[in-house]
């Protein structure tokens, strides 16, 4: 049997004196009624001395009443979607019943509702019969009125208006009246449900001619049908006296085993209501001729959740109507009775109290109440059970407050050792629906490895990755931790944990070789990123595979198992050597076969490889145990500083390799091929080979005059030694070899002079004047000739000089005629006007204008001057930078720098340089100061120029 429970209060609307109230409606009898669009409304038959009135109650129970009818209204129906009324009633005894529909939004010109539509309706057979039921579809286009007689009349068209209707009469049972009429569905799925005593029946209205369609033989009382809402799919409902059944269009739905007498059936807001006849009670004769049971039973169902909201005894249960979200119910005396639904939350307290969870969750979901108040009552019945010793179920409860609920507050309770099963029943729900953190997986794997649930554990690491619901590093972590190598490496290798799998295989199960063909098998970024990570502890192991691997990455690597293998033929990447030199610090050997290999493969190897080969070369060297010969190792590594030099790398960091391991040869390979002579002749000079002293200066003194300087300045110095063989010539086995003081590249620069050799010798003990004699007489052979061509060329220039300053006097002071006759650009005849230059060159004013790109420049005298200008700039440029050498020469060579420098300050040297342009020909610089080392020939003859061209 269903529950019953109490989800209605019953009260009673209290009688008001103010306006016209329900109190107005006390001595009426009423005949129908129907309500909707805020308001509750009856029709009578008797009044005073009025009757067929409709009476319309608002929300505050006030009444309105207009007259419908002349004699009494039978039928009501309110639609609910629009503002229309409709009624059956009786105008005229005798005559057939009349259907009225009005505007309920309309006034008439008494201020009635607007009455659209009066017809009479008339059976089939022509003959008067009373109307024992009506129906309005809300599309407004159907009407439908049933007689006791057994026809149904059905209207088509508007039914606000009188015109372009359409009738069709249809029959179901001679002499059967129509106990209750339903329209169900819209358009192309509209039907017409109607009942019998003893049948229940459905017409198909798309029909031209709707065919009868008999669902049951089984029919029921007037008032005691209904249409049922969409919580049971707009169903008709049907309340016999052994049960209430639903039926579909097509076929006869479930049925509901309630026995019992039935007054009247009603449905409402997914309720059943139902009104028995009291069994103990017999019915008395009323002032009309319908017979009202003297005392009902109002019982409210909730067919979905299968459960009685409501049960109560009500004297004389007239009609039942459901507005402003309750029941109304108008009893005995026309007393109105409101039944009150109680809120969900009333509800669901009682349920609890009764530990009635699964209805109080059902009744949850049908209310609409939300996820929020189904959470509370999930918790509370799995509190229920878990109080209980239920733990299965409480977890089941539990498990639907995923998302809602704390996680901690269930996990807590099943922390205990015995519950774990259950505890990792929540635990997985929580992973399928995404909603765990790190640290929930680490609780569920923790379960799975203390109850040993290796299938579990096996199903739970093998989740397809769209079905993924957890973080797989915390998987990884706590499987490794938990001893399972095997079921973490599974998770790393299935979802690409590259470094989760090698830290597993190096560092716990210790397989090299495997953790190393895992790395062949990946892009080739991953695999770089990798080899850098472990590298160190896959060369100290496998060092032949691994610098394999390394030497592959660095030329033309390709995965294993490529996953494109279109996609890796097109594309090569190459890693830097360099980043990899780090893993080979304990294995130098290996890191010797790499860089060589390096070095081989490809032109552009990094200057740092070679210096790292160059240095193991060198350690090698050092290495008293080692395999390799000296000058095999000697010819390797001055074979790779050959390579460094050509390809012009920076030779600093091999010098100082070289230096720090003393390898000679590497060092004077070094010094030679930067053209480090100096270096060169200091490293013998270091190492006393007087020897290759002199022959360094031999070799490289053209290049640097220096050298010359500084060899001799090193033998001065050697006290105690005999250095007069490399000081001047000697004979040896008929061999010449020439002296420091006699070689020709000193006397050619005069690098050496004689002063500065005399006071170097001169500290050597061991070097007489004889030794230096015939070096110191043709040095002053040399600028006593050099002294004589000076005079002569001075006593030249004066003369020169002389005979311009007098061209230049003549010119100011003297006038000058022009005698030239033809133009010298054009050779034709001179016409006025003409332009002539004191250099004797006459023009047309128009050739000149054509020809000329300085208007104070004689055209023919221009490029001789512009030459006579850049031999100067050429020879100012020649003297400053022999000027700039000498200066230094001096000043490296003096002991006293600032008498060198105060020296070439009183020669007028850092004076500024002034050269005669074009436009400082108004100023000469006579008398001024000039550039030096500027030839004062060169300076005579354009100072005389650019007098003649003014």
């Amino acid at each position: 049997q269903w529950r019953r429970f109490t989800f209605f209060n019953k009260q009673s609307i209290p009688a008001t004196t103010s306006g016209r109230s329900w109190e107005t409606l006390r001595n009426i009898e009423i005949t129908c009624s129907t309500c909707g669009r805020g308001s509750l409304i009856f029709g009578d038959i008797l009044c005073s001395r009025f009757h067929g009135l409709v009476h319309i109650v608002n929300h505050n129970f006030q009444v309105s009443t207009f007259k419908a009818f002349e004699i009494t209204l039978l039928h009501l129906f309110q639609l609910k979607l629009h503002n229309v009324l409709a009624a059956v009633g009786i105008d005229e005894t005798g005559i057939n019943p009349v259907i009225k529909v009005w505007n309920m939004d309309k006034r008439d010109k008494n201020g009635n509702p607007f009455c659209g539509r009066v017809q009479s309706t008339i059976p089939a057979n022509n003959q008067p019969s009373m109307v024992t039921s009506f129906c309005v579809h809300e599309n407004q286009a159907l009407m439908a009125v049933g007689f006791a007689m057994g026809s149904v009349a059905l209207y088509k068209g508007d039914i606000a208006k009188d015109s372009q209707n359409k009738t069709i009469h249809l029959s179901i049972e001679s002499d059967a009246r129509i106990t209750g009429l339903s329209f169900h569905g819209v358009g192309k799925s509209s039907h017409l449900f109607a009942t019998t005593e003893d049948l229940v029946v459905s017409f198909n209205l798309q029909d031209k001619v709707p065919k009868k369609n008999i669902l049951d033989h089984r029919g029921c009382q007037v008032l005691c049908s209904t249409l049922s809402d969409t919580a049971m799919d707009h169903q008709f409902i049907v309340a016999s006296t052994d049960a209430v059944y639903a039926y579909q269009p097509d076929a006869r739905g479930p049925a509901f085993a309630f026995e019992g007498e039935k007054w009247m059936a009603k449905w409402f807001n997914g309720y059943l209501v139902v009104v028995y006849k009291d069994k103990g009670r017999s019915s008395v004769p009323s002032s009309s001729s319908m017979k009202i049971p003297e005392k009902n039973i109002v019982t409210i169902y909730d067919t979905k959740q299968k459960l009685i909201a409501y049960s109560s005894p009500l004297p004389g249960v007239q009609e039942l109507l459901y507005e402003w979200g309750s029941l109304f119910a108008v009893a005995a005396d026309n007393n109105l009775v409101c039944l009150q639904e109680i809120d969900i939350h009333q509800k669901l307290e009682m349920l609890f109290k009764k530990n009635l969870y699964s209805l109080a969750v059902n009744l949850a979901r049908s209310q609409d109440l939300g996820d929020e108040g189904l959470v509370d009552i999930f918790k509370q019945y799995g509190d229920h059970l878990y109080s209980k010793g239920d733990f299965d179920g409480a977890i089941a409860q539990y498990i639907k407050t995923i998302g809602r609920l704390e996680p901690s507050y269930i996990i807590r309770k099943f922390l205990d050792a015995q519950q774990i099963r259950n505890l990792t029943f929540y635990l997985q729900a929580m992973h399928e629906r995404g909603l765990a953190n790190e640290d929930h997986t680490t609780l569920l794997l923790n379960c799975f490895t203390k109850l040993k649930d290796v299938d579990n554990l096996n199903k739970f690491i093998m989740t397809p990755e769209t079905e993924l619901h957890f973080d797989v590093e915390t998987a990884i972590r706590v499987c490794r931790q938990a001893g399972y190598y095997e079921h973490a490496l599974q998770l790393a290798e299935k979802h690409h944990k590259h470094k989760w799998y090698l830290k597993i295989q190096l560092e716990d199960t210790h397989q090299h070789r495997k953790a190393l063909a895992y790395i062949r098998q990946l892009p080739f970024n991953e695999a770089e990123n990798s080899v850098k990570r472990y590298g160190k502890a896959l060369v100290t192991h496998v060092p032949e595979e691994t610098t394999d691997l390394l030497k592959l990455l660095c030329t033309d690597y390709q995965p294993s198992k490529p996953t494109n293998p279109q996609l890796s033929t097109r594309s090569v990447s190459k890693s830097n050597g360099v980043d990899f030199i780090h893993i080979f610090v304990n294995s130098p050997d290996m890191l010797v076969k790499f860089l060589e290999h390096l070095i081989k493969v490809q032109d552009n190897a990094p200057e740092t490889v070679y210096n790292t080969l160059l240095e193991l070369y060198l350690q090698k060297l050092a290495n008293p145990n080692e395999i390799k010969s000296n000058s095999e190792l000697e010819s390797l590594a001055l074979n790779l500083l050959k390579e460094i030099s050509v390809k012009r790398y920076d030779t600093d960091q091999a010098l100082l390799l070289c230096q720090m391991n003393d390898f000679r040869p590497g060092i004077l390979f070094l010094y030679q091929a930067c053209k480090l002579y100096q270096q060169i002749l200091r490293y013998h000079m270091d190492h006393e080979a007087h020897g290759l002293v002199v022959d360094t200066c031999r070799r490289y003194g053209g290049e640097d005059g220096a050298l010359w300087q500084q060899a001799l300045t090193y033998f001065a110095k050697q006290q105690g030694v005999d250095c007069r063989q490399h000081i001047t010539q000697h004979h040896a086995t008929n061999e010449t070899i020439g002296s420091l003081t006699s070689h020709p590249h000193i006397e050619k620069h005069n690098l050496l002079p004689p002063l500065l050799v005399v006071q170097l010798l001169s500290k050597n003990s061991t070097v007489t004047l004889g030794v230096v004699r015939d070096y110191i007489l043709r040095r002053i052979r040399q600028e006593s000739d050099e002294i004589e061509n000076c005079e002569k060329s001075i006593a030249d220039y004066q003369v020169e000089t002389q005979e311009m300053k007098n061209k230049i006097e003549q010119l100011k002071t003297g006038a000058t005629i022009f005698q030239e006759t033809r133009c010298s650009l054009c050779s034709f005849e001179l016409e006025l006007p003409t332009l002539h230059f004191l250099c004797q060159h006459a023009f047309h004013v128009h050739c000149f204008e054509s020809y000329a790109d300085n208007e104070s420049e004689c055209p023919v005298c221009l490029p001789k001057n512009q030459k006579i200008l850049e031999n100067l700039r050429e020879q100012e440029q020649v003297g400053i930078m022999a000027l700039h050498e000498q200066f230094n020469n001096q000043l490296k060579r003096s002991s006293d720098g600032f008498s060198i420098i105060a020296d070439y300050f009183s020669k007028g040297v850092f004076n500024k340089v002034t050269l005669l342009t074009d436009g400082d020909s108004s100023k000469p610089p006579i008398g001024g100061p000039r550039s030096h080392g500027i030839d004062p020939g060169l300076q005579k003859e354009l100072l005389m120029m650019q007098q003649a061209n003014q």
